[in-house]
This record gives C-alpha cells, sequence and structure tokens, in this order.
C-alpha cells in the first residue's frame, strides 16, 4: 500500500472544516496533499453556532452577530449579564460552509470526494510489517491511505457504560421575522427558565439579528428526545406568552441533538485522530463545542508543524472540567436538584465572565472555588466525592 495523501479529513462539519480552514491560511500545509471526504454537499443552513471569546479568532469575518449583553431569567433568579471582556457571536452554519470551501477550493492541493466512509483503517494495527499509515475505507470498497486521518465520523451510536452518564441536548430552533419591532438586536437571551421543567432541564435561548428577526430555540437537557410536535408547541407558546408576539413569520428551522455524556471519548487510535464529538470536544455540562473545537484543531495544527505526538492526552483544565461535568450530571441524573435551580444559583453567586470562563474550562482554581461555593454544599459535595471514587 502506499500514502495517497499527506492528510485526510473524514467528515466535513464543523471539526474537520475547522481544521481544513487552519491547513489553508497556514503555509506550512501549502505543499501537503490534502483530501476531505463527506456523503454530503453542505449547500443547507442546517445549523447555527454560538459561542463566546475575548478576541477575534479564525472566523471572525463570517460572524452573523455579536452581543455584548446578555439576559439570563428564571423563576429564581434574573439578570442582565456583562460579560466584559467575553463577546458572545454567532455563525450560521451555511456561512461557515461556504467560507470554507470558497477558501479551500483556491488551494490546488486539496482535493474533495463526495462519498460516504464506511470505516476508517490503520496499518499499525491491521497490517503488520507495513509503513504505519492511516486510511478511510469507502462504501465502494475503496481504500484511500495518507499519514494520518482526522475524523469526526460517529460510526455507531454514543452508548455510555454503567459508570457513565449520557443526557442529550436537544432542542429546535425558529429564525422568525416579525411585522413590527419587538427585539433589541444589542442584547440576546441566554437562557430564559421560565418555561415547564416536567421534561427535565428546560430553557429557551432569543437572539436578535436586527428589531424584527431573531432565532429562538427551545432547548432540553434531557435523556430522551420529544416528539416533533412538542417542539413546535413550546415555541408558540414562549413566542405568544413571553415575547407577546402573535405575528410573524418563519424564514427558517433548525433543529439538533448533541451529547452531554461522561463518555471517555479517544483522542487517537494509531494515526486516526478524532476530532468533534468523535474525539469528545462537546462539553458534557452544557453542549457547548464551537469553542472546544477551535482549541483542539489549533492545537493539531501547532503539533503536526512542530513534529510531536498528536495523540496525546487531555490537558489539566480538560480533566478538572470532565470532572465538574460529571458532577452536574450526577446531580441532574438523580435529580438531586432541578436544572434551573442550579444555573439559578450560579449566575446569582458569580460574575457572568467567570462563568463563562468556567464553562469553557479556562477558569482558575479560585474561581472553580467560589462557582462550587454557590450551589448547595449538601447536594453537591458528596456527588463530587462520588465521582472522584
Amino acid at each position: 500500500m502506499n500514502k495517497q495523501y499527506d492528510y485526510i479529513i473524514a467528515g466535513a462539519g464543523c471539526a474537520g472544516m475547522s481544521l481544513l480552514m487552519r491547513m489553508v491560511v497556514d503555509p506550512f500545509f501549502a505543499s501537503k496533499k490534502i483530501l476531505v471526504v463527506d456523503a454530503d454537499a453542505k449547500q443547507q443552513n442546517d445549523r447555527t453556532w454560538c459561542f463566546w471569546e475575548t478576541k477575534p479568532d479564525l472566523f471572525e469575518s463570517i460572524v452573523h452577530h455579536q452581543w455584548t449583553k446578555l439576559n439570563f431569567y428564571s423563576n429564581h433568579y434574573s439578570s442582565e449579564l456583562s460579560i466584559d471582556p467575553y463577546t458572545y457571536k454567532m455563525i450560521r452554519g451555511l456561512d461557515f460552509y461556504n467560507y470554507v470551501k470558497t477558501n479551500a477550493l483556491a488551494a490546488p492541493n486539496i482535493e474533495w470526494r463526495k462519498a460516504s466512509v464506511k470505516k476508517l483503517v490503520d496499518t499499525t494495527f491491521e497490517f503488520i510489517g507495513t509503513n504505519d499509515l492511516a486510511g478511510v475505507e469507502l462504501v465502494d470498497g475503496e481504500i484511500i491511505y495518507a499519514e494520518y486521518v482526522f475524523s469526526s465520523i460517529l460510526f455507531e451510536p454514543i452508548k455510555a457504560a454503567a459508570d457513565e452518564y449520557h443526557f442529550l441536548q436537544h432542542f429546535k430552533g425558529w429564525e422568525i421575522k416579525t411585522v413590527t419591532d419587538c427585539f433589541d438586536s444589542s442584547k440576546a437571551v441566554f437562557m430564559d427558565f421560565r418555561v415547564g421543567q416536567e421534561q427535565g432541564t428546560t430553557f429557551m435561548y432569543v437572539l436578535p439579528t436586527s428589531a424584527n428577526t431573531a432565532l429562538i430555540e427551545y432547548t432540553l437537557f434531557t435523556e430522551q428526545l420529544l416528539a416533533d410536535d412538542d417542539y413546535n408547541a413550546a415555541l408558540k407558546k414562549y413566542i405568544a406568552e413571553q415575547l407577546h408576539i402573535n405575528d410573524f413569520e418563519i424564514l427558517h428551522e433548525e433543529k439538533g441533538v448533541i451529547p452531554m455524556t461522561t463518555k471517555k471519548f479517544s483522542y487517537a487510535k494509531g494515526r486516526n485522530i478524532f476530532i468533534g464529538i468523535a474525539g469528545g470536544q462537546a462539553k458534557a455540562s452544557s453542549g457547548y463545542a464551537f469553542k472546544f473545537i477551535q482549541k483542539r484543531t489549533a492545537q493539531l495544527i501547532e503539533a503536526i508543524k512542530k513534529g510531536k505526538d498528536l495523540t496525546y492526552g487531555k490537558t489539566m483544565n480538560d480533566t478538572k472540567g470532565h470532572l465538574y461535568d460529571a458532577v452536574l450530571l450526577h446531580v441532574l441524573h438523580f435529580h438531586k436538584m432541578p436544572g434551573d435551580e442550579i444555573f439559578a444559583a450560579i449566575f446569582k453567586g458569580n460574575k457572568a465572565n467567570n462563568v463563562l470562563a468556567f464553562l469553557d474550562n479556562e477558569s482558575s482554581i479560585l474561581t472553580d472555588l467560589k462557582i462550587m461555593s454557590s450551589v448547595p454544599t449538601r447536594i453537591f459535595l458528596p456527588a463530587a466525592l462520588k465521582e472522584l471514587l
């Protein structure tokens, strides 16, 4: 077998395209032969990513809208949150795909293949005595080899072990346009828990992009999905009763499911490197993935350039964050405290920027201790001890 490419990117979603874009803008990769494989042409606006950051990064030019003030609402505590030095940003899926494809198509060393990947191949384990390579086997049986494969494909559903928790962040969103001006586009609703909590941790996002347009998403952290009509009914009720809007047009809708799990994902198998959700880059306690994907892909680029091992383990901050996530999911799984009360206590007792740093696994130990002290010790300390042991 011969190496046909230097790198193969299997899956052209957020993680695959983020890694590709970082390769496109770095001169180091200009002479490298890169193949991108995905069964989908990425021509639909299938999702929206929101994230916070303190300074512009690689995708600043396609940020659709941004906010420096957020509102938090619950029946226990409500407040306008000043998030300085962070800015909360939104990127639309189609803008992201088009931006990366436009830049990549101008690079002669990058090839695209519209095909389904059946499985990954690693010669280290499967072919004794050969050069170490990685590969992808397509559904038609063709095998393509490279020095490394970066895969974001989940070939099987995620299954949690008996000592792991597996929640789903599932949501449905409507981008609506109102007849009259109804929104303040300088502020977004980060979480509004003033909706029924009978299913579990449930809240709304309201992300205004103009005076008469906004993306409104109904979001749940639960272990089971809902029927589609249930999402629609909740959106209609919230728009009418909380936003007091009755006359609107739905411009676009999106629906998705993100795993929130304490399952320990492998970073690599031989020369197959896992990225995105397949590499554990969705935060277990919130479902946020975009910034974690950016950090991981930036680390990989630097490791490649310096000739470092790409199969390295998680950082201390990652390990610390995993423990905190496990404690929260433990409390939710055993119904020891409702999610809306937990988030209300955290935001009430801490500065918003510290909470965002905590959710990004970038907070200091002192900040961690302050945030942990804002929730009931009698509930969280036993959960923490159980997860540690």
